[in-house]
C-alpha cells in the first residue's frame, strides 16, 4: 500500500513538471512561427506527452477513487504494482528527455537578446523574463519595461499600448518595427496562445534590420510620393514633368485646364504647350545653362492674358516645372510703385525734413525740406551717403548739437536700426534753433527720419505754460468762487475761493466730482431744489446753452450772486461772488432812498401848499397897498409913501417867489399845461426886458439885443417863453458888475429857434454847472445878486415843456452864456405839452 502511495506521489510530481514543460512548449509555438524544424519536433514531442500523461492522470484518479476501498483496492493496487513501477520508470526517462529538449530549446530561444512578457488569463500581473537592458538599464525594475513611454518616443509608445490591450481584451495578434528613444530599432510580436497573451520583444540586426528599414524607407518614399501627388493634383497652379527630350511625362489637371486639353493623356498626344515657342526656348536654355529657370511670363488661359511666375528645374535627366497665377502680385506690385512715386511726390511737399537710409545705412530718399533743414549740398545726397557721413558732415559745419562724446550718440542713434518701435527725440542746434526727430525703423530694413522745426511750438508752449499758471495764480487770488465743470458733468477746475465759500474739501474736489455729487455736498448751505436743477440743465445740456444769471439766500445768511456761463470747448464756468455786504448796502441804501423820496415829496406838498396859503393873504396885502398909494385914498405923508412903496415892492417879490414855486410844483407833479399858440420873438424880447428896465437903471447897464431879420415866429405858450427871458435877463444884470453889458439875442435854424443871454459877470465854476439848474441853488460868487435860486430851474422845466434844451458856457472871471433851443416842429411841441 505505501509502494502504492509513494508511486502516486511521484507521477504528481512529474505531471506537474509535466504541465510546466508544456506552457513553454506552446510558448515556444507562439514566439517562433519562424524558427527550424526541431523547434515543430519539439512541439509534435510535447503534444504526445501531454497525451500520455492525461491517460496516466486518468489512471491515477481512478486510483485515487479507489483508495477508500480497504482489501479490495489493496488487492488490485498489489497486482498492478509492478506495471506501475515500469510506467513510472518509462515515464520518467521521458521526463528526462522533455527537460533535456526544452532546455536545449530554452537556450536557442534565448540565444539573442529579447524580452519575453506574458499575462495569464484573467491576471493582470506580467511574467517578464530576459535582457531588459536593451530598453533601460540593468538595475531598472523589469516591471518599468511595461511603461513604454519611459523608452519609446510618444508615438511608437501609445501604438504599443493600443496593440497590447488588443492582444489582451480580444486575442488580436500584431508584429511591429519600432524605434527606441536611443535610436534602436526593435521587432515586438504579440500572440495569444493557450489562454495567455505573450509578446516577444527582440532587437533587429544585421539583414533583418536592414530589410525592415529599407521597407520603412519604401514606405515612406511611397506616402511621400503619394502626397506629391495628391498636392499636384489638389493645386490650382500647372505643374508639369517632362522627359529629357522634351516629351511630358506628367500633368495636374490645372496644366490640362490651362491648355484646355481633354486629360493628360488627350495633352500628351495632342503635345499641348502652355509656354508659347520662345518663352519655351528661353526655359529650354536657362534649364540647360543653369539647370534651372525662373521668370514672369504672360499666359493665356481660357482666353485670358495673365501674369505668371514660372519656375523649373531639372531633376535627374528629367525636368518639372511650375506656373504659378502672379496677376495679382504684378498688379499690386505696380500698384505699390506708383503707390511709391505718389508717397515720393507728397513727401517732397511737405514742410518737414523727411530722410530715408536703406538696410545698408545708405540714403535712399530725401525730400527738398530735408536739403533745406540742414543746407547740404544735392550732389553730396545724391551719391547716397552712408547715415554716418551724413552725421559728419553735419557736425564739421557745426549744425549739430555739441556731444560730450560724439561717438557713442552716434552709436546710440543709430541703434534704430536694430529696434522695433519708433523713437522721439529733440535736437537743440547750435543756432537757436529746436527739431523734433522722430526715428522710425522700416519694416523692410533701414531707417526714416523725420525732421520738424518745434521752435515757435516750443515757444507757444512756454508761453501758454507761462499763461496757464498766470491764469491758474489769478483763479486762485480771486475772491469770486469759480468752478468749471466739463460736458460729462464732472468738475476739470476750481478755485479755493469756491472751496471756502461752500465749505468743501480740496482734495474731494480734485477727484473730479459729478455736479450732482457737488450739489449734495452743498445742500447743507443751499437746498432749493429748482435752482440746483437750473443749475444741472444748464451745465449737461447741449443745445440752447446761454448765460443764466443767479442770485442765492443761503440759510447762513449770505447772499451769492452767480452766473453760469458756457465755454467754447463745450465745458461750463461757474462763478459765484459774495454780496451779502453789497446786498445789506443795496437794501439800506434802497430804505433810505424811499425815506428820501417820501420827504422830498413832503417838502414839495409842504411848498405847495404853503405857497396857495401865502398867496391870498400877499394878494389882499398888494390890492391894499395900491389902494393905499391911490390919490383918492387921500394924501400921505413923504415918510407913509416911503413906507408903502416898500411894502409894495417886497409883495410883489414875494408874490413872484411864491409863483415860481408854484410853478415848479405843478410841474414836477406833472400837471403843467402849456397854451400853445405863436410867439413873436420881437415881442417877447421886448417883453421881457421892461420888467428889467429899473433894474438895468439903477445899476448903470446897458442892453444888448440882437435879433435876426427873417426871425418871425414860432409855436410856444408866449407867456412862458417871456417868463423865461426875464429870468435869464435878471440872472445875467444880478451877476454883471456896473457899467457893463447884457446881451440877448434870437436866431432861427433848420428845427428851432435859439434864444442866447450872455453876461460879463464872474462866471460859473466847473463843479457848480451841473447845481445851476437845481432848486434853491443860489450863490452870488461875489456879485450883487441875490435870490431864492429858483429861477433856472424854471428856465430849464419850461424849455424842457416846449421839447428844448438848456446849454451853460462859463468861464470863470470871464462871463456866462445861456442858450435855449426852442423846436419849431408841431408835433413836438404837442407831445411836449401833453
Amino acid at each position: 500500500m505505501s509502494g502504492v502511495i509513494v508511486s502516486m506521489r511521484r507521477t504528481l510530481l512529474s505531471c506537474t513538471s509535466l504541465a510546466r514543460n508544456s506552457l513553454l512548449g506552446g510558448a515556444l509555438a507562439a514566439l517562433l512561427p519562424a524558427a527550424p524544424a526541431e523547434a515543430a519536433d519539439l512541439i509534435d514531442t510535447l503534444s504526445t506527452l501531454l497525451d500520455f500523461n492525461r491517460q496516466e492522470l486518468a489512471v491515477l484518479a481512478t486510483a485515487l477513487a479507489l483508495l477508500g476501498f480497504s482489501v479490495m483496492a489493496a488487492i488490485l493496487l498489489m497486482r498492478t504494482r509492478v506495471r506501475t513501477a515500469d510506467n513510472e520508470a518509462r515515464l520518467l526517462a521521458r521526463i528526462g528527455e522533455l527537460q533535456l529538449q526544452a532546455d536545449r530549446y530554452g537556450a536557442l530561444l534565448f540565444a539573442e537578446p529579447q524580452i519575453m512578457i506574458s499575462w495569464p488569463a484573467g491576471d493582470n500581473r506580467a511574467q517578464i523574463t530576459g535582457d531588459i537592458s536593451m530598453v533601460m538599464p540593468r538595475d531598472s525594475s523589469p516591471q518599468r519595461v511595461l511603461a513604454f513611454g519611459t523608452w519609446l518616443p510618444p508615438e511608437p509608445a501609445l501604438q504599443m499600448d493600443h496593440a497590447v490591450d488588443a492582444l489582451r481584451e480580444r486575442g488580436d495578434g500584431f508584429q511591429l518595427t519600432l524605434t527606441t528613444a536611443h535610436g534602436h530599432t526593435l521587432e515586438a510580436i504579440g500572440r495569444a496562445i493557450g489562454g495567455q497573451a505573450i509578446v516577444r520583444i527582440r532587437e533587429l540586426s544585421g539583414l533583418r534590420r536592414d530589410l525592415a528599414e529599407t521597407h520603412l524607407r519604401y514606405k515612406a518614399l511611397s506616402d511621400e510620393t503619394e502626397m506629391l501627388r495628391g498636392f499636384a493634383a489638389a493645386a490650382p497652379w500647372p505643374i508639369w514633368a517632362k522627359a529629357a527630350n522634351g516629351a511630358l511625362t506628367y500633368a495636374n489637371p490645372a496644366y490640362v485646364r490651362a491648355t484646355e486639353a481633354a486629360s493628360i493623356a488627350d495633352a500628351h498626344e495632342r503635345k499641348l504647350e502652355l509656354l508659347d515657342s520662345a518663352d519655351r526656348t528661353a526655359m529650354e536654355r536657362g534649364l540647360k545653362d543653369a539647370a534651372s529657370f525662373t521668370s514672369r511670363l504672360p499666359i493665356v488661359v481660357s482666353g485670358e492674358r495673365r501674369m505668371y511666375d514660372v519656375r523649373a528645374v531639372n531633376v535627374g535627366s528629367n525636368s518639372v516645372g511650375v506656373a504659378i497665377d502672379a496677376s495679382e502680385a504684378d498688379a499690386l506690385s505696380s500698384a505699390l510703385v506708383r503707390m511709391a512715386e505718389a508717397h515720393r511726390r507728397t513727401l517732397d511737399q511737405l514742410s518737414s525734413g523727411v530722410a530715408v537710409f536703406d538696410g545698408h545705412r545708405r540714403l535712399a530718399f530725401y525730400n527738398d525740406s530735408y536739403r533745406r533743414l540742414w543746407d547740404l549740398d544735392r550732389t553730396f545726397l545724391d551719391a547716397n551717403p552712408d547715415d554716418s557721413s551724413v552725421l559728419d558732415q553735419l557736425r564739421a559745419a557745426r549744425k549739430l548739437q555739441e556731444q560730450p562724446d560724439f561717438r557713442a550718440w552716434k552709436a546710440k542713434l543709430h541703434e534704430a536700426y536694430r529696434a522695433v518701435e519708433a523713437t522721439h527725440d529733440t535736437w537743440y542746434l547750435p543756432n537757436g534753433r529746436a527739431l523734433s526727430v522722430v526715428t522710425t525703423p522700416n519694416p523692410e530694413g533701414g531707417v526714416t527720419y523725420l525732421f520738424d522745426d518745434v521752435t515757435e511750438s516750443l515757444d507757444l508752449a512756454r508761453r501758454f505754460d507761462g499763461l496757464i499758471r498766470v491764469q491758474r495764480e489769478t483763479l486762485d487770488s480771486l475772491a469770486e468762487g469759480v468752478a468749471v465743470f466739463g460736458s460729462n458733468g464732472k468738475a476739470q477746475l476750481f478755485n479755493p475761493a469756491f472751496v471756502r465759500m461752500w465749505k468743501l474739501s480740496s482734495d474731494a474736489m480734485r477727484d473730479e466730482p459729478h455736479i450732482q455729487t457737488v450739489e449734495g455736498w452743498c445742500h447743507q448751505l443751499f437746498d432749493d431744489a429748482v435752482v440746483w436743477r437750473q443749475i444741472r440743465e444748464a451745465i449737461t445740456s447741449i443745445e440752447n446753452r446761454g448765460d443764466v444769471p443767479l442770485k442765492l439766500e443761503r440759510k447762513d445768511g449770505s447772499v451769492l450772486d452767480g452766473m453760469i456761463r458756457p465755454l467754447h470747448d463745450g465745458a461750463t464756468m461757474l462763478t459765484f461772488q459774495d454780496i451779502t455786504d453789497t446786498e445789506n448796502v443795496e437794501r439800506a441804501l434802497r430804505e433810505r432812498n424811499e425815506a428820501l423820496e417820501a420827504a422830498d415829496q413832503m417838502k414839495v406838498d409842504f411848498v405847495h401848499h404853503v405857497s396857495y396859503e401865502l398867496r391870498s393873504p400877499l394878494t389882499t396885502i398888494i390890492g391894499f397897498a395900491h389902494f393905499l398909494s391911490d390919490p383918492s385914498t387921500g394924501p400921505l405923508t413923504p415918510k407913509q409913501a416911503e413906507y408903502l412903496d416898500y411894502v409894495t415892492k417886497s409883495t410883489n417879490a414875494l408874490l413872484a417867489l411864491t409863483n415860481n414855486i408854484l410853478d415848479l410844483a405843478t410841474i414836477d407833479a406833472g400837471a403843467m399845461k402849456l397854451e400853445l399858440g405863436p410867439v413873436d420873438v420881437s415881442k417877447t424880447i421886448e417883453l421881457a426886458a421892461e420888467g428889467i428896465q429899473d433894474r438895468l437903471a439903477t445899476d448903470r447897464i446897458r442892453l444888448k439885443v440882437e435879433i435876426a431879420p427873417d426871425i418871425g415866429s414860432f409855436v410856444g405858450d408866449e407867456k412862458r417863453v417871456v417868463q423865461v427871458l426875464y429870468n435869464l435877463l435878471a440872472n445875467a444884470v444880478g451877476f454883471s458888475p456896473q457899467d457893463s453889458t447884457v446881451g440877448i439875442s434870437a436866431r432861427r435854424t433848420e428845427r428851432s429857434v435859439v434864444f442866447t443871454v450872455t453876461d460879463s459877470g464872474p462866471g460859473i465854476p466847473a463843479d457848480m454847472k451841473d447845481k445851476v439848474f437845481n432848486w434853491f441853488e443860489s450863490r452870488s460868487q461875489g456879485s450883487r445878486h441875490r435870490g431864492a435860486g429858483l429861477g433856472l430851474s424854471l428856465v430849464r422845466s419850461f424849455v424842457e415843456l416846449h421839447g428844448g434844451k438848456v446849454r451853460v458856457d462859463s468861464i470863470v472871471g470871464r462871463g456866462t452864456v445861456v442858450i435855449c433851443d426852442f423846436p419849431t416842429d408841431q408835433a413836438a411841441h404837442r407831445d411836449a405839452a401833453e
